[in-house]
């Protein structure tokens, strides 16, 4: 399934995705607060911060899924086609009598469009994915009839069909059991070995310490963002805590100017 690496390792040291001074606000005031910095490309990162911090308002607006209300977002040497992106679990209605063969082939699109009958290499490593995962001869079965941990699998064997250079997860782990978080954790490193840009929302600080080298620790603003030793320290951690009990719904609206860019 892997592509292979994504070209030399020093290529981490070159950014990914830039923000520049980005703020998100509904009805003027920010879910996300003048963001500025840098994932670098091959990078992998986890973003994380107290509930209501802004983390996957950030995602949506690398997505351009949100309009900025300051600043730009800039994705280098990439276009929208070349991102995977996995939303929240809640997100997805499963209700559709779609088979996980439906779900797994909606990774294709790149590569087939979106209209076009999927390929018999595409159809194979679609399968492939799906035994990557562990779910080898789900093909046929609904969705519906999965359980959490299942169609968490199948959502990842889609991005595995994808191929993407850039995956972008919400909260990846949610409400899934060990085994299978354990086994979905294995994916993303070896994403990481393959040098694929990766950033992920999770609210799980011990996860994130134990396998993610980087970390954006978000309170509506950057508290900070870099290697995650430093970047969790239990200082940036009381900050972040405390700045969010503190945040004002009813505060002034943000003046800063609107120059919005997305690249």
């Amino acid at each position: 399934m892997a592509r292979g690496p994504l070209g030399d390792r020093s290529a981490m040291t070159k950014p990914a995705i830039e923000f520049h001074n980005v703020t998100v606000a509904y009805d003027g005031h920010p879910a996300v607060h003048h963001v500025s910095g840098v994932f670098a490309a091959g990078s992998l990162t986890a973003i994380a911060g107290p509930n209501g911090a802004g983390k996957s308002t950030l995602l949506k607006a690398l997505l351009g899924e949100v309009a900025l209300t300051t600043g730009s977002v800039e994705l280098q040497q990439l276009c929208r086609r070349d991102i995977g992106y996995l939303p929240q679990a809640s997100d997805i209605d499963r209700r559709f009598p779609l088979t996980v063969a439906d779900v797994v082939a909606l990774g294709a699109w790149r590569q087939a469009g979106a209209f076009a009958a999927l390929s018999s290499e595409s159809a194979a490593r679609g399968r492939q994915a799906l035994a990557a995962v562990g779910l080898e001869g789900f093909g046929r079965r609904q969705i519906g009839s999965l359980s959490a941990g299942q169609f968490q699998r199948v959502l990842f064997a889609r991005l595995l069909l994808q191929d993407a250079a850039l995956i972008l997860l919400d909260e990846p782990f949610t409400a899934i059991d060990a085994r299978t978080t354990r086994d979905l954790i294995g994916v993303v490193e070896r994403w990481h070995r393959e040098g694929r840009t990766i950033v992920a929302v999770l609210h799980d600080f011990d996860q994130v310490r134990a396998h993610f080298p980087d970390a954006l620790l978000l309170a509506r603003e950057v508290i900070a963002w870099g290697p995650t030793p430093s970047t969790m320290s239990p200082a940036n951690l009381l900050k972040a805590r405390a700045m969010a009990e503190a945040w004002d719904e009813e505060a002034p609206r943000c003046k800063s100017s609107a120059e919005v860019r997305v690249a």
